[in-house]
């Protein structure tokens, strides 16, 4: 027989080690590190067997069994390329109260909806009646749809068999145990067992399988690397607690692409998507206030138009304060230090806020010329002209440095009414015409003021 081997695998991030220590060597976390005994690898010759299915030509192959078909909920459809393909296993991770449970239950109702097959909803961290009660609140009663409150992953697939359903979401899979399997649930073994359990019925069935995951502190996919592996699609489900957006993105997909974004908003019925969530990030009013300029950043391959916010006001002590709020600290510091170089404008002695409208946040750097225009326009009390938007990307030469999709951001600026853009000057002549919009291309910063602040 062959010996068995004993490792030690961390819970957070799946490092190996032969023996047993209080920290994982690879990220840092502290009492992660769990047994895992299997048997010992012994080299032998691999015999050959006979196919019991000659390989197929691929032209001949069915390709009707991998057509996406829509979940009902558009914004996750966009994410997925489509829909859901039968037989594909998505881990859905995100942090707890984020929505993840609401979101996938309304996925379900909808499925429910359509189908004459049933869906299945397998709940191992609530009971049957708490998954009734968030149902009744979002609206998600339906016929079809069926809950199971079960930990036992041989119980699950029992389910599964049984019901032969279009639909099935395990939430979650941390939750979920093997008795074959030693080691308390959620452990590495225990994650690796069910997972594999869920992934091989799904292939067998042709039935699609959303699997709802935990993340660690540092916002990671807990359990073992080997999960995201192992599923076909990884979708991450963000959103800041204090907000109502919900941003769901796509880090792996067999089937589609992986820079697309879904919004939605979260609120007391449940989670709506938003096809157009241009409203979360503007300001409702239409004054020209000193300390605002608009911007369009890219999420994935949607452009969403985000508004810049800065204050500048005597500092109080000899250390001024530079505060930010879903931006990027070292980025606005940059800034700071530019505008003091390159146009002379005094802020030593002066706290600066900069922040986002409606919680939003970005670090890509198109949103540099925002940034610079909206604190000038702060320290000078001068405001932004009207209906314009800042594009571009700021070197500490004082340049404005061409960026990735200006094209798609000024489709979008030009869709909501803005009518004049500040482009940096750099393949500006490849852009498009927009018939309301006025383009102005500039090369560095001072011409940058020049053309968004009024000379009064």
């Amino acid at each position: 027989m062959a010996k068995a081997k004993t490792q030690f695998v961390c819970s957070e991030c799946g490092w190996t080690t032969a023996k047993w220590l209080g920290q994982c060597r690879m990220c840092s976390a502290w009492g992660t590190l769990e047994q895992d005994v299997s048997e010992g690898e012994v080299p032998r010759a691999v015999v050959p067997k006979t196919p019991v299915k000659p390989a197929q030509p691929i032209g001949s192959i069915d390709i009707e069994t991998a057509r996406a078909v829509p979940s009902g909920v558009g914004e996750l459809d966009r994410v997925l390329g489509g829909g859901i393909v039968p037989g594909a296993v998505i881990l859905v991770a995100g942090e707890p109260g984020v929505g993840k449970s609401t979101l996938l239950l309304d996925v379900c109702a909808k499925m429910a909806a359509r189908t004459t097959s049933g869906v299945l909803y397998v709940t191992g961290e609530e009971s049957a009646s708490q998954v009734r009660l968030r149902a009744e609140r979002i609206g998600a009663i339906q016929d079809e749809l069926y809950l199971a409150a079960e930990t036992d992953i041989a119980k699950a697939l029992g389910y599964i068999q049984q019901m032969k359903p279009a639909l099935v979401v395990v939430d979650s899979v941390q939750t979920l145990a093997s008795g074959d399997v030693d080691g308390s649930a959620g452990g590495v073994a225990q994650v690796r067992a069910v997972a594999g359990a869920l992934i091989a019925e799904a292939k067998r069935t042709h039935t699609p399988v959303l699997l709802v995951g935990h993340v660690t502190k540092d916002g990671g996919i807990a359990g073992p690397r080997i999960l995201e592996h192992l599923v076909d699609v990884v979708c991450q489900f963000e959103g800041d607690r204090h907000s109502r957006l919900r941003l769901i993105r796509c880090l792996k997909n067999r089937y589609g692409p992986t820079d697309e974004v879904g919004c939605f908003e979260l609120g007391a019925a449940g989670i709506v998507e938003l096809p157009d969530p241009s409203g979360l990030f503007l300001s409702g009013t239409d004054n020209l206030v000193p300390g605002t300029c608009v911007t369009v950043t890219l999420e994935g391959r949607r452009p969403m138009p985000l508004q810049i916010q800065a204050l500048s006001a005597p500092g109080s002590g000899g250390n001024p304060r530079r505060t930010t709020s879903g931006l990027d600290h070292s980025r606005v510091s940059m800034a700071l230090a530019v505008l003091q170089a390159r146009l002379d404008v005094q802020l030593g002695t002066n706290d600066v806020y900069v922040s986002t409208v409606g919680g939003a946040k970005t670090t890509e750097p198109a949103i540099d010329l925002a940034v610079v225009m909206a604190v000038l326009s702060a320290a000078t009390n001068r405001a932004i002209t009207s209906g314009l938007v800042a594009i571009g990307e700021v070197g500490l030469t004082g340049e404005v440095r061409a960026t990735v999709g200006v094209q798609q951001r000024l489709q979008e600026a030009a869709r909501l009414g803005f009518t004049t853009a500040v482009v940096p000057f750099a393949r500006s002549d490849e852009l498009g015409k927009f018939p309301r919009m006025t383009i102005l291309p500039v090369e560095n910063i001072a011409q940058a003021v020049g053309a968004c602040l009024p000379n009064n």
